[in-house]
C-alpha cells in the first residue's frame, strides 16, 4: 500500500512540473496565472465539473468562472453536456499546435485591425492638413513625413494577416512541418 501511494506522489510531482510550466507560460501570453493553473490542471483530465476544479484548486467561485470563461474564449477550454446530468464538464485542448494557431491568430488579427483602422482615421487627418492651403509648409511636411510612415506600416499588418491565414489554414505547416 505505501508502495503504491509513493508512486502516485512521484507520479503527482511530475505532473505538477508540467502544470507549474504551462501556468508561467501561459502568463507570459497575457492569460492569468489561475486560469493557467487551471488549464494546466484540466490538460491532464478527461473532463471537469466546475465544483471539481473549484475543490481540486481550492480557487474561489467567482475567479474560477472568470477562468474558465477566459479559457473558453481562447478556445483553450470547451463546455460539454453530459448526457443524464444537469452540470456542465469542461475539456482542456491537448493540441497545442491547435492552441498556438487559434490564441496567435485572434492576438495577430486584433493587432492588425486595431492598427489599421487607427492608420488609416491618421490617414483621413494628415490628408486634410496636406490638402488645408492655411496650414504652414512646416506642418504640411510633418504630415506627409507621418503619412508615409504610417503607409509604410501597413505592410507589417497586411503581413500579419497574412501569417494568420496561413497558420489558420494550415499552409504554414508546408513550411514548418509539424512532426
Amino acid at each position: 500500500m505505501d508502495k503504491t501511494k509513493n508512486e502516485f506522489a512521484k507520479l503527482e510531482e511530475a505532473k505538477q512540473h508540467v502544470i507549474g510550466a504551462i501556468a508561467e507560460t501561459m502568463d507570459l501570453y497575457g492569460v492569468a496565472p489561475s486560469a493557467g493553473s487551471l488549464y494546466a490542471t484540466m490538460y491532464f483530465k478527461d473532463k471537469m465539473t466546475l465544483d471539481e476544479m473549484r475543490e481540486e484548486l481550492e480557487m474561489s467561485k467567482p475567479s474560477m468562472s472568470t477562468g474558465v470563461r477566459k479559457l473558453q474564449e481562447i478556445e483553450m477550454v470547451k463546455k460539454t453536456f453530459p448526457k443524464g446530468t444537469r452540470k456542465h464538464t469542461y475539456v482542456a485542448e491537448k493540441d497545442f499546435f491547435r492552441s498556438f494557431m487559434v490564441f496567435y491568430c485572434q492576438m495577430w488579427e486584433r493587432e492588425s485591425k486595431m492598427n489599421m483602422e487607427a492608420i488609416e482615421a491618421a490617414q483621413e487627418e494628415f490628408d486634410q492638413i496636406i490638402k488645408d492651403p492655411t496650414v504652414s509648409e512646416e506642418v504640411v511636411n510633418q504630415a506627409k513625413e507621418h503619412y508615409q510612415l504610417v503607409e509604410n506600416s501597413k505592410d507589417y499588418y497586411r503581413w500579419l494577416e497574412s501569417l494568420a491565414d496561413s497558420i489558420r489554414s494550415g499552409k504554414i505547416f508546408d513550411f514548418l512541418p509539424k512532426k
